[in-house]
């Protein structure tokens, strides 16, 4: 059976290119007492992958050269040695970016497509889902008549950050790189209203105009700019949530920006990083309530589909570019 795997070969100088990876050839592995084999049929492609590429130190390992990328993976049970697992079965963990391999079983979830499609697990079922979630309910503490603003609203994560606000009854603003995102916002999520920041040349007045009573809560997933326009809109004791900083990770320097330390005492905000490993003991309950909402039309999403194995570069770059609605996934 032929297999492949992606590898990188070297780190990313600025923006990641094509170059920056390698399709390798490989053998495909027996399966040993204990294990399964995996064939790879989804694979989710990240903006946190790019800090990876790094070889510095962070909340978790970077990719070294010449070893395969990792990311979440939805996989079919080729073969079982495993009691726990039946051919046939699908799973759900992170694994690296190979055709087909062997695992010892440990730490995969099985996930079932008759209740969701399978790539919804990688996306408003999987840690996007839950990422918007718990930043919301964990950090937001969001209220019912709050003015929420979002960036990167029509990603994956921004959108379902969107939507829940909307469940919580609050006025939902959008931060978006297109008319035609922002149209999806508005139609699709139930934004209120959406500011298009590529064709913005004050956001501070955008987001002013936007959000007349103030913003109460600001979920960051872009930084740079767009965080200065919030903060200088925000309200006495308004929550900044920094989940994301796409805007400055592919960044060769740190660049200089207002300084937000008089705004955050004189209006007692507060502002919080988070990964959303940090919240594990809340998946279960998140996910749970992810899936009612979903299942009960309160909640949709968005995909943007690659197909096949070898697009994975491309669309891990497309991301930085602008190209998905939604979350990316490559359909293997």
């Amino acid at each position: 059976m032929d297999n492949k795997q992606i590898i990188l070969k070297k780190r990313p100088e600025g923006n990641p290119e094509e170059a920056n990876f390698e399709i390798q050839a490989i053998k495909t592995p027996e399966v040993e007492e204990g294990a399964l084999l995996l064939k790879s049929v989804y694979i989710s492609v990240d903006p946190y992958l790019r800090g990876r590429m790094r070889d510095e130190k962070s909340y978790i390992p970077p990719f070294e050269i010449g070893k395969p990328i990792e990311s979440s993976v939805i996989a079919e049970v080729l073969a079982s040695n495993n009691s726990e697992y039946n051919k046939g079965d699908y799973v759900h963990g992170m694994l690296p970016w190979k055709l087909i391999q062997v695992h010892s079983g440990n730490e995969l979830q099985k996930v079932d497509k008759e209740q969701a499609p399978l790539s919804a697990y990688l996306g408003i079922l999987g840690l996007t889902g839950i990422t918007a979630y718990v930043g919301l309910n964990k950090i937001g503490d969001l209220k019912k008549g709050e003015t929420l603003l979002v960036s990167g609203a029509s990603g994956a994560v921004g959108s379902t950050v969107g939507q829940i606000g909307k469940i919580k009854g609050c006025h939902v603003v959008g931060i978006a790189g297109s008319d035609e995102k922002l149209t999806i916002m508005k139609e699709k999520f139930g934004f209120h209203s959406g500011i298009n920041y590529k064709t913005t040349k004050d956001m501070n007045s955008a987001v002013k105009n936007a959000c007349p009573e103030g913003v109460d809560v600001y979920f960051d997933n872009v930084g740079g700019e767009i965080l200065d326009a919030a903060l200088a809109n925000i309200n006495r004791y308004g929550r900044v949530i920094n989940c994301g900083a796409i805007s400055l990770y592919n960044a060769t320097e740190t660049p200089k920006g207002p300084r937000h330390e008089t705004t955050l005492v004189k209006k007692s905000v507060k502002m919080q990083g988070f990964i959303v490993r940090d919240f594990k003991d809340d998946f279960e309950s998140a996910t749970k309530q992810l899936g009612s909402w979903l299942q009960s039309g309160e909640l949709t999403y968005s995909e943007t589909i690659k197909n096949g194995f070898d697009t994975l570069p491309s669309a891990f770059i497309g991301l930085f570019e602008g190209e998905n609605k939604g979350k990316m996934v490559v359909k293997v």
